[in-house]
């Protein structure tokens, strides 16, 4: 679920980064890059810049690249700037979502883009600073917002309804005790407001059973609430769909995930933007065809070499899609993609979708 965005080694030598050695290990990185095939004097977008590690490594992978690089989080963008000088003006730093991607490339004169690359979740320098409130290994404020601004971990847990908690915790985190936890948090608190990390962990794990070697009881809710104080997959659609408006014909558009609602977003999207129009005959006269505003360039998901994994053990989760940009014109935003990115809105009821693929569908899955 982190991403290890950031720079760090490319296969086991270090990366010789321009702006200074880098703090992380980006995932996938040569993968990365074989997807998006930087060009010499290509527009690039990197809409998760972290660390920078994906940066410089399209800053370095051919002559003349020019990149903008967006980030949400301010403490990125503060430390970002010594890559920004060294860079010598092929690089514009943004502080901005990524969901916005189409916006603040137009600003900054690239459009169109060469090449997308997205690295979605949470980085690895969230994660590390307890005081983030990303991580319950870790005891902190129960934060987890990437911005810095806006509404909190701890606002959700103190001041939604049960059934939005509930809902939050099923939908993102495919958390089967929902309404356990839900119940848990609200008799919490009556008694005293949940403030830390640690205090959300423990009321948890009392209520999950920890399984053998599996990973804390608290993991699924942690990234539900993340998610949830994030907009990460709403972020994730509009980005996809963005991209599909701003790359050229033959731009590559590249996305690593690290859990399956993201992965299954990415995965729907390229799959309906690589096909024809369902449902619609080319033979009709008169009927309209939307033709393949994509071409996939992975046929199935790149994961991690054994040799990263040694390297970087954050990397086991990561999955790696591709796609590029026809000629064909760009689509209307796709309905049933933007759904898997949203919770239940009949009145909030707390019942799981019928939609197979989602949590509560006939596969077994029980209601939150």
């Amino acid at each position: 679920m982190t991403t290890g965005r950031g720079g760090g080694q490319a296969g086991n030598g270090p990366v010789d980064a321009a702006g200074g050695p880098a703090r992380h290990i980006p995932v996938l990185l040569e993968e990365v890059l074989d997807a998006l095939a930087p060009q010499p004097g290509g527009s690039y977008l990197d809409g998760t810049f972290g660390a920078g590690g994906y940066t410089r490594a399209i800053l370095q992978a051919a002559d003349g690249v020019r990149v903008v690089a967006l980030d949400r989080d301010p403490d990125a963008i503060r430390d970002g700037q010594s890559l920004v000088q060294a860079a010598e003006g092929r690089l514009i730093l943004i502080e901005g979502r990524f969901g916005d991607l189409e916006e603040h490339a137009t600003q900054a004169g690239l459009v169109p883009l060469d090449g997308v690359v997205l690295d979605i979740g949470v980085s690895s320098m969230q994660v590390d600073q307890g005081e983030r409130g990303f991580s319950f290994r870790q005891d902190g404020p129960l934060d987890m917002r990437m911005e810095q601004a806006g509404r909190s971990a701890a606002d959700i847990v103190n001041e939604a309804d049960e059934v939005e908690i509930a809902n939050i915790l099923y939908y993102f985190g495919e958390e089967r005790r929902s309404r356990a936890i839900a119940r848990a948090i609200l008799e919490a608190r009556r008694r005293a407001p949940l403030r830390t990390t640690g205090e959300l962990a423990d009321l948890v794990a009392g209520i999950v059973r920890a399984e053998p070697n599996g990973p804390h009881p608290a993991t699924r809710s942690f990234q539900a609430l993340r998610i949830a104080v994030n907009d990460e997959l709403g972020e994730l659609v509009r980005a996809l769909h963005a991209a599909e408006r701003v790359l050229k014909p033959g731009g590559r558009l590249v996305v690593v995930t690290f859990h399956s609602l993201e992965d299954r977003i990415v995965k729907q999207f390229m799959a309906r933007r690589s096909a024809r129009t369902a449902g619609v005959s080319r033979h009709l006269p008169g009927e309209a065809v939307d033709d393949a505003t994509f071409t996939l360039v992975t046929r199935g998901p790149v994961t991690a070499s054994e040799n990263e994994l040694r390297a970087n053990p954050r990397a086991r989760s990561a999955k790696l899609r591709a796609a590029e940009r026809t000629m064909a014109p760009t689509r209307a935003e796709d309905e049933d993609v933007m759904a898997l990115a949203a919770l239940p809105d009949a009145g909030r009821s707390g019942r799981p979708r019928s939609k197979a693929g989602r949590p509560g569908s006939s596969r077994g899955r029980t209601r939150p």
